[in-house]
């Protein structure tokens, strides 16, 4: 009789081990009874009938899912390496269940053959440029796939491009003459801004001939300032002028 009791016993704490089932904050239980879908319960006490009631446990966290890198072929015929990140999660655990197989590895599949389409039909240039929009465009074609399954896709981000050597060599010849370019444009400016005030300077030389002189004058002081040895500078007869017509009785 002792024995019975410890076999009942046995199986009452095998049952009520099974029945009762304790979900975290961000977990939800999806509860199938007899193959059926029941409902979506938690957090917290959940109570199943053993034998009869099967749950699948999903995590509601934002999920994040690094896109292997893909062989993508631009616009305009340039052969690339291109790998990104999906952040998204699951707001309907009921259809993430029952929709699709494998929710996971069908949203990985599905940013895979995305990526490629879309970068596909970018040129390179726009894929440097523009990641951004690249990025709200890849966000929002993943998240209109993905909603019937409950999932809903945050942020897709394009991580790292990968461009052949040639390419590589390609770009830094061009940021090269780019540079070359804009130095060779800087330097023509201040050419010619230099080229103005030096007209403006000579026609207000040409209204005060005496400028001339004083800038000769001025011109001896930063010699003798500068220098140390004998300078041997020429003197305008025009200088000397005034002083020979004050001489003269």
């Amino acid at each position: 009789m002792g024995m019975g009791y410890i076999v009942v016993i046995v199986i009452g704490l095998f049952i009520l081990t099974n029945a009762i089932r304790i979900l975290r904050e961000y977990e939800r239980a999806v509860i199938f009874r007899l193959g059926r879908l029941i409902e979506a319960k938690g957090p917290g006490l959940i109570l199943l009938i053993p034998i009869v009631d099967r749950m699948v446990k999903v995590s509601l966290r934002v999920l994040v899912m690094d896109v292997p890198p893909q062989d993508v072929i631009t616009k305009d015929n340039v052969s690339i390496k291109v790998n990104a990140v999906v952040y998204f999660r699951v707001m309907d655990p009921s259809k993430a269940i029952t929709e699709v197989e494998d929710y996971m590895f069908a949203t990985s599949q599905l940013a895979q053959t995305t990526l490629r389409s879309i970068l596909g039909q970018a040129e390179l240039d726009d894929l440097l440029a523009s990641r951004d929009k690249i990025n709200s465009e890849l966000q929002q074609i993943l998240d209109k796939q993905t909603d019937p399954w409950g999932i809903k896709v945050s942020t897709v981000e394009v991580k790292h491009v990968d461009l052949p050597e040639e390419m590589q060599r390609a770009m830094a010849r061009q940021a090269e003459a780019e540079r070359e370019r804009r130095a060779k444009i800087i330097k023509a400016l201040g050419e010619l801004q230099a080229s103005e005030k030096l007209s403006q300077a000579a026609e207000v030389i040409g209204k005060f001939p005496v400028a001339i002189q004083l800038r000769y004058l001025q011109t001896l002081s930063e010699i003798a300032t500068e220098s140390n040895s004998t300078t041997l500078f020429p003197m305008p007869i025009d200088l000397l002028a005034p002083f020979v017509q004050r001489a003269k009785p």
